[in-house]
Order: C-alpha cells, then sequence, then structure tokens
C-alpha cells in the first residue's frame, strides 16, 4: 500500500471480524479497549461513529451497536488502541491506610508518591534512613522495665545509666515495647535509651 508522506515504521492494527444475525447488538471484543473512540467499526462499508453507532461497554471488553447489524453484512472492529490496567497515583486515590504494627523487615518495600514525577514508587526499607528515638528516664531503685518502639531489639539500643554504657543482654534485654534490666537503677539514675535506626 502507497502511502503519502512517511511510511509507519512500526505500529500494528489488529482487526476482529464480526457475524451478524439481523438480532444481535452486543459482541465480544477481542481486546480490551479504553474506549469507543479506540476502535474504528464498519457495518457494510460504513464507518460507524463512536456513541452514535455503538458503545462500548463491560469495562471495554463489548462493542454494543445501535441497531443489530444485518445478516451477511461485513462487520469489523479495528483497533485503534488497547486498554492499559495502569493504576493511576494521584493522592486522592489513596483512600485508606493500615499501619504496620512493627518495623519493616529490611526486605519490605514502601509504595511512596513521587510528586515530581506524578507516580507511584517503590523503596526497599534497607534505603530508608531511619530517625534515631532518644528516650530519657530516672531511676527510682525499683522500677526494671522501660519502653521502648514496638519491634526495636536490645542490639538496636544504646543504653546509659549516668553516662556508662550498659552491656546488651547482659545489663538489658528488649521484649516488645519494654526494655528491661537486670537490676533497677538506683533511684535519681539518669537513665537514656537510644534507638537506632535499622
Amino acid at each position: 500500500m502507497a502511502y503519502i508522506g512517511r511510511q509507519p515504521s512500526y505500529g500494528a492494527f489488529e482487526k476482529q471480524d464480526l457475524t451478524p444475525d439481523s438480532s444481535t447488538t452486543t459482541f465480544s471484543l477481542t481486546y480490551v479497549v479504553g474506549s469507543s473512540s479506540s476502535i474504528l467499526v464498519s457495518v457494510a462499508g460504513v464507518v460507524q461513529e463512536p456513541e452514535v453507532g455503538y458503545t462500548i461497554s463491560g469495562g471495554g471488553a463489548n462493542i454494543v451497536f445501535t441497531e443489530a447489524p444485518t445478516t451477511g453484512d461485513n462487520v469489523y472492529v479495528q483497533y485503534l488502541g488497547f486498554a492499559r490496567d495502569v493504576l493511576q497515583a494521584t493522592t486522592a486515590m489513596i483512600t485508606s491506610q493500615t499501619e504496620l504494627a512493627e518495623r519493616a523487615a529490611s526486605g519490605d518495600f514502601f509504595l511512596l508518591y513521587d510528586t515530581s514525577t506524578s507516580s507511584l514508587k517503590k523503596i526497599q526499607t534497607s534505603n530508608i534512613v531511619a530517625a534515631s528515638v532518644n528516650r530519657t528516664a530516672t531511676g527510682d531503685g525499683s522500677t526494671t522495665g522501660f519502653t521502648v518502639t514496638d519491634g526495636v531489639t536490645a542490639a538496636q539500643c544504646l543504653v546509659t545509666i549516668n553516662g556508662i554504657v550498659q552491656t546488651v543482654t547482659t545489663d538489658y534485654t528488649v521484649s516488645g515495647t519494654t526494655l528491661t534490666f537486670g537490676t533497677a537503677p538506683e533511684a535519681s539514675d539518669a537513665i537514656q535509651i537510644r534507638e537506632l535506626p535499622a
């Protein structure tokens, strides 16, 4: 076939033949389309106007003719493009959230909305630099348990009493949200617990 101007160097426009029976108005499409304008429809050599001669239904999976094509008519659909199942990333689409009640594992991913590109991106937890958490308390001679962030490990806690660094598992342990000293710090002891990033 001859072209005026540059010949297309790529692209494939699939064609689907339909078999009319003078009564059927809805036909399944071979490919899901995004809109009625994504296809060119011919009935007996007459190009049909989108939304006038036909509409699209079933999420782009069906074509519905206004009038049933007549038996024997040459009816076909020329696909001009295909629908793509793409999540459009907009902050308005994020309507709910589920909180992770523990620290994310290093192999986990977070989804982030990048405002500079208007798209969702994933980032591995290990690439996120978390801020350390600093906690202070004062000993009373009897309390051994102090609150820490759920999911933090003993190895992630740098603990000092009056400036003296405590030894992990020897001087304290961590379970859930509680850091427990083996021996209760003395009254007026200055306790500092620094939770380091994972």
